[in-house]
């Protein structure tokens, strides 16, 4: 029996996941504001290499660690195009590069089809925000100010824009408490 599975990432950005991403911002965040992602390694994920503003790489492997590649590990064969750091951001905003919008077919039991409207990305995204800001709040409700909650807009654009709950959540209590 053939199958699609393999060990080898399949290139395709859409299969790369927001924990991932998170991982590849945090480097980026550091080290460069472009990224390529390669097909380089036997592995899950892909490696990618990110690139600063005077077009120095460094290289990572698929579990973010400091990679020393081979002259032909990052050809143009083999690698991705340039993704800058809002990308990136933007993509684990939406829950990933894949666009889950618009309108599938499903068939119904009896044999027809039947039309079904998929989410949008930006709904998606919400429901991903809301949920990790509520997590937070609820994980951290005891030491924060009882008024907080009245800047839950905020903490959510905040979070929309790259920052994590924690960051989010301590830059409108640094602001306003």
């Amino acid at each position: 029996m053939a199958t699609s599975r393999s060990k080898r990432w399949s290139g395709k950005k859409e299969t790369l996941t927001t924990v991932f991403l998170k991982d590849v911002m945090q480097q980026m965040v550091t080290y460069g504001d472009r990224v390529q992602f390669g097909q380089t390694a036997i592995d899950l994920k892909p490696t990618y290499r990110v690139i600063n503003s005077s077009d120095k790489k460094m290289a990572f492997d698929g579990n973010h660690h400091l990679l020393h590649p081979k002259d032909d590990e990052f050809s143009d064969a083999s690698i991705s195009g340039f993704y800058t750091l809002e990308q990136i951001r933007a993509a684990i905003v939406a829950g990933g590069f894949r666009s889950t919008s618009g309108t599938r077919v499903t068939r119904t039991s009896s044999g027809g089809a039947r039309a079904v409207r998929g989410t949008t990305l930006k709904s998606k995204a919400a429901d991903l925000i809301d949920a990790e800001k509520y997590q937070y709040f609820k994980a951290n409700s005891s030491t924060m100010p009882e008024d907080i909650r009245t800047y839950s807009d905020e903490i959510s654009g905040l979070m929309k824009a790259g920052m994590s709950a924690e960051q989010a959540f301590n830059d409108v209590i640094a602001r306003y408490f």
